[in-house]
């Protein structure tokens, strides 16, 4: 869908402001992004939480521009999201960018509430990356926060010119809530990777390594993953499991201590926070994401495939969209690790298909994941010339 503004205004160039939570996500998940939009002659202005000078360094190397603002991805205190929408009124204010894109929860939000009545108007264009932990079921407690976020999302999203979805369900979700019109809504095969970046690798010699990357959530199946490890390891003693990952401050992060029991107990070593990942999914024989987590499309599987890693990822939205089942991959019912450890056996049997299924991963990856293709996807979306 193109909108007739856009039509009109894709011949100069345009002043967008990217609106994130963490400045790590600039570069990792907008970095090709950026680096498109600035080849183009756009401006482009990156917002995040307070950031490192290496951070902003590495930001300014995209050829962006970057502006801090105060935002708690993770909190629940209403005075510190009040004075995150007032911060971004101000820089908005500030800025006057022609077009907004936010991604995740709060930028979301309150990028529309602050754009809501603001006399300068620019687009407004939303990443639905995932659901997130707000529309996990839970308890309560929970189900409250799943109706305030439900409310804010509707506010917030009148404004949106359009709102990208990395899978049909969560699209479905959001229309079937009534959160977003079905009109403003498309689909992308989420944000690609950059495939001359992340480049198929030879597997390599040596006992069967499994690899999980991963923040360290509950959600993301990490504890399934340590007890698929300890049955895998019943049967074949020289398996080896490994974690790598970042912890998490939210209610369901997985405490570092224990991780460190795990690694200590050797059931999956944890490998800590790699700056780089590419070596890490080298040295790996299959990749493992048994997430109950309601993602988009996950960037790790992604980057994995493109490594010429075969995959086994949860039968789950956005999982299930990465794995031809027994061509690249298996799926795995979510929360059982009995089935996890299962499936891992089947493989450890069938290693002859290992180097045939991580040559079809890349091969999927270069048809559906390619970050250019992508971009391409995103710009038409926003009325901008790709030529």
């Amino acid at each position: 869908m193109t909108f007739p503004e856009q039509s009109a205004k894709q011949a100069r160039p345009i002043h967008l402001v990217n609106v994130a939570a963490q400045p790590k996500s600039v570069e990792n998940f907008r970095g090709d992004l950026i680096r498109a939009l600035v080849k183009l002659g756009h401006r482009v202005t990156a917002m995040a939480a307070p950031a490192t000078q290496e951070e902003v360094d590495r930001i300014r190397a995209l050829g962006a521009d970057y502006c801090p603002y105060m935002v708690d991805r993770t909190g629940l205190n209403p005075l510190t999201d009040f004075q995150t929408l007032l911060a971004l009124r101000r820089a908005f204010a500030a800025l006057r960018p022609d077009v907004v894109l936010a991604a995740y929860i709060k930028p979301v939000i309150w990028s529309g509430l602050a754009l809501t009545a603001f006399p300068h108007r620019p687009r407004f264009y939303v990443l639905i990356e995932g659901l997130g932990l707000v529309f996990k079921p839970a308890g309560l407690a929970r189900r409250g926060i799943t109706l305030i976020a439900t409310w804010l999302y509707r506010l917030a999203l009148r404004r949106a010119t359009a709102v990208l979805f990395l899978n049909r369900e969560n699209r479905d979700f959001f229309v079937s809530r009534r959160i977003v019109p079905p009109e403003k809504c498309h689909v992308i095969p989420g944000l690609g990777v950059n495939l001359d970046q992340f480049t198929a690798a030879a597997l390599p010699a040596g006992p069967p390594r499994f690899l999980l990357i991963s923040r360290l959530l509950g959600a993301k199946g990490l504890r399934e993953y340590a007890a698929a490890a300890r049955i895998v390891r019943q049967r074949h003693p020289d398996a080896v499991f490994q974690l790598a990952g970042h912890p998490d401050p939210s209610p369901d992060g997985v405490p570092m201590a224990e991780v460190r029991a795990w690694h200590d107990d050797g059931v999956v070593e944890y490998l800590g926070e790699p700056k780089d990942v590419r070596p890490v999914l080298a040295s790996c024989h299959v990749f493992v994401l048994p997430t109950s987590y309601p993602e988009g499309l996950p960037r790790s599987v992604i980057e994995a495939m493109a490594t010429a890693r075969l995959v086994v990822t949860s039968d789950a939205p956005g999982c299930r969209d990465t794995v031809v089942v027994g061509e690249n991959g298996l799926l795995v019912p979510v929360g059982d690790a009995a089935a996890l450890a299962q499936q891992l056996i089947r493989l450890i049997a069938q290693r002859s298909q290992w180097e045939q299924m991580g040559k079809a991963s890349r091969r999927i990856a270069e048809e559906r994941f390619d970050v250019h293709k992508i971009n391409t996807q995103i710009f038409g979306i926003m009325g901008l010339s790709h030529q």
